[in-house]
């Protein structure tokens, strides 16, 4: 056991949590301590691989289980950018939880042998776990995941060598051995052992880290340290520590103010609390939105979308955002809380400039409020990016016509990664409204959209590229959404089938 480490004890001091069915609790470490340095330079658990170092390749693929409520909830996520007090209360699981008590390979790491899933073996691990979080939670629920559910769930894990085939032929072939299934019992007895019932309070030196448990305690804490750094899923975070070496000082952490995990629907807006994941999020908001389900697929990749939240996408205002363009699209809100009460702006209002954002130093991001869709309302997401998976866009568009009988009522629509700040276009939307939804119309729409923005040129793409991507984009709403005249009846007969 390393020094920083030592049995837990009933109500002890520092960051509690259970790692590989192990009870321990960290007492002296830095707050910023990645995960993936905490297992391979404290614990010599190296089977955790470091890649990219910033969330993109899945060599650092670990899991995380906690209890929400009385719910057992698991999920992989990248140890490269997930910061050692977010732990506290969870536990983790690393790969070399899976050696067997004889010394066997689990099933998941046997069909990989069986089916030549590795090569050089670095990426390996990573496959393994995200494989084995897909094991669980399928023998939990007594089914076996199709190829794309497979697919989906390692598009976060990178490997050069393979093809991927045969990892994919080994995340089928991994149900066919006699289950080796996990103790869920066990697990949660652990997590109640390491259950806090009061706000973590920690410091290192000159740095805090404090994970408050209800919303007045945030706001509270946030009046106090109107300086410290908002954490919430330490997706883009973890990079500003790893690849900009920021000293981020004071840290509030969100991720255990229970109010801000809850998604609520009251049939007219869906209330998205900054605390939940982007995995829960994109699944409620589809449930309404199904034209944003690709855009879900393909919003960077399961254990990001697993540690992410929509708040904190939100919040961030990257130009480059893909949330953000399609939820002002569609009219969404932002609800922005301090000890004086709550305020809430419509969310294209809330980005100022690049990076700047009209939020108070004592204000955080409680909620996203997302208008449901109505019945003469078309709308559509489009993502354009080198890659299809995994991968920033180039241009990220949204379009949100409301129809009044043949006429466009409402135009909304919105760009990512046109402009300094996800945008809306007004020259666009003017050459739209009240007119007809046709061919003329939208032409003269591409073409106004050379007037709202006048995009950068970069590594992703050139001024003209986005410029002429985004009016294509505009094209294809218009394919997709156009009126179509019914057949003549003479034309139906030709289809008609005699009794």
């Amino acid at each position: 056991m390393a020094d920083a480490d030592r049995p837990v004890e009933e109500n002890g001091d520092g960051i509690r949590f259970v790692l590989n069915g192990e009870l321990v609790t960290i007492g002296d470490i830095e707050p910023t301590r990645s995960v993936l340095q905490y297992l391979r330079e404290e614990r010599r658990l190296t089977g955790t691989k470091e890649g990219c170092a910033e969330g993109d390749c899945g060599a650092c693929t670990v899991v995380v289980a906690e209890l929400q409520g009385d719910d057992l909830a698991m999920k992989a996520v990248n140890a490269c950018i997930q910061f050692v007090p977010t732990l506290d209360g969870k536990a983790l699981f690393t790969v070399e939880h899976l050696r067997q008590a004889d010394g066997s390979l689990h099933p998941v790491q046997q069909a990989l042998v069986d089916h030549h899933g590795s090569q050089c073996g670095f990426c390996t691990p990573g496959f393994v776990m995200s494989l084995w979080n897909v094991y669980n939670t399928h023998q939990a629920v007594g089914s076996q995941p199709d190829d794309a559910a497979l697919r989906t769930a390692l598009s976060g894990n990178l490997c050069r060598c393979t093809g991927y085939r045969p990892i994919l032929e080994a995340g089928h072939a991994m149900f066919e051995p006699p289950a080796v299934a996990l103790d869920q019992d066990e697990l949660r007895a652990a997590l109640q052992k390491v259950r806090r019932e009061r706000m973590l309070s920690y410091s290192h030196g000159n740095a805090s880290f404090h994970a408050p448990r209800s919303l007045a305690e945030l706001t509270e804490l946030r009046a106090e340290l109107p300086e410290a750094t908002i954490l919430a899923g330490c997706t883009d975070i973890g990079l500003w520590v790893n690849k900009q070496f920021r000293d981020l000082g004071d840290i509030i952490y969100i991720g255990e103010v229970a109010e801000l995990q809850a998604i609520r629907d009251d049939g007219e807006t869906l209330w998205i609390g900054a605390g939940a994941s982007l995995t829960d999020a994109y699944a409620a908001l589809v449930r309404h939105y199904p034209e944003a389900r690709e855009m879900w697929e393909r919003f960077a990749s399961v254990p990001i979308r697993n540690a992410g939240t929509l708040g904190g996408n939100v919040a961030n205002g990257s130009p480059i955002g893909d949330s953000m363009p399609w939820l002002i699209a569609v009219g969404a809100k932002v609800a922005l809380r301090s000890t004086q009460g709550v305020r809430t702006l419509l969310l294209e209002d809330l980005y100022l400039d690049y990076m700047k954002k009209d939020l108070a130093a004592d204000e955080i991001v409680e909620a996203i409020e997302v208008p449901l869709p109505k019945p003469e309302q078309a709308f559509r997401t489009y993502k354009v990016a080198k890659r299809y998976d995994s991968d920033i866009s180039a241009v990220c568009a949204a379009f949100s016509l409301t129809m009044d009988g043949d006429n466009i009522a409402e135009a909304r629509i919105a760009f990512g990664g046109m402009a300094a700040t996800p945008k809306r276009a007004g020259q666009c939307e003017q050459a739209l409204v009240g007119k007809p939804w046709n061919e003329a119309t939208a032409k003269a729409a591409k073409e106004a959209l050379a007037e709202d923005y006048q995009p950068l040129s970069d590594m992703r793409a050139s001024a003209d590229n986005r410029l002429l991507s985004a009016q294509n984009l505009l094209q294809r709403f218009y394919l997709e959404t156009r009126p179509v005249d019914p057949l003549p009846a003479e034309k139906l007969s030709v289809f008609a089938v005699e009794a």
